[in-house]
């Protein structure tokens, strides 16, 4: 199932926070995109993994891990009122060591690390337009996780856009830039 449009209207975080709990979107300049249906088996149990690793990693640093669903509004100037917001996405992990952008809400503001990991109805969105935002609002390192193909490329941002991803497979062992000292076999994220 591919995502829906919610209709042709432009909407806000404003109009986002008056939906209720059971609906899930993301805003993607102004377009409201479904999240249904849910994750598959496949792709849980390796977010969990990644979870694991990281959240473990993380315990006693000063950056904190969050998992879908978390909000993440995208924005340039931090004075922009909800009705000013037009992106607000939900990445299935965020990692954010700047504190200050973290409120009751979610992010305000890039993650330093965000995992997108790929399923049938989204990846052909985390694999463009997540891309092309998170590359536009400087995140610092984006994943995405194939667990059809078992890889993962890697992309950092250099300061002014990507560079050339990195591919990873599944008997590679991955460093994060962001998360220096972190690192992970991809056979044990994979692992059947």
């Amino acid at each position: 199932m591919i995502p829906e449009k919610k209709d042709d209207k432009k909407y806000s975080y404003a109009d986002y926070l008056t939906w209720t709990e059971e609906e899930r979107w993301e805003l993607i300049n102004g377009e409201a995109w479904s999240m249904s249906p849910a994750p598959t088996t496949r792709h849980q149990k390796i977010s969990l993994r990644l979870t694991i690793e990281i959240a473990s990693f993380l315990k006693g640093k000063p950056c904190d891990l969050f998992v879908a669903p978390f909000d993440v509004r995208f924005v340039k100037d931090k004075s922009q009122p909800d009705q000013d917001i037009f992106i607000t996405l939900q990445p299935d992990l965020s990692v954010i060591c700047d504190k200050s952008k973290i409120d009751e809400k979610g992010c305000f503001g890039s993650p330093d690390l965000i995992v997108e990991i790929l399923s049938p109805s989204t990846g052909y969105k985390d694999e463009t337009q997540k891309l092309s935002i998170y590359e536009e609002y400087g995140v610092k390192e984006y994943w995405i996780v194939n667990p059809d193909r078992k890889t993962i490329q890697i992309f950092l941002y250099n300061g002014e856009d990507f560079n050339k991803p990195a591919y990873y497979k599944s008997d590679d062992i991955i460093n994060s830039t962001v998360l220096k000292g972190f690192q992970i076999a991809l056979k044990d994220i994979f692992q059947e």
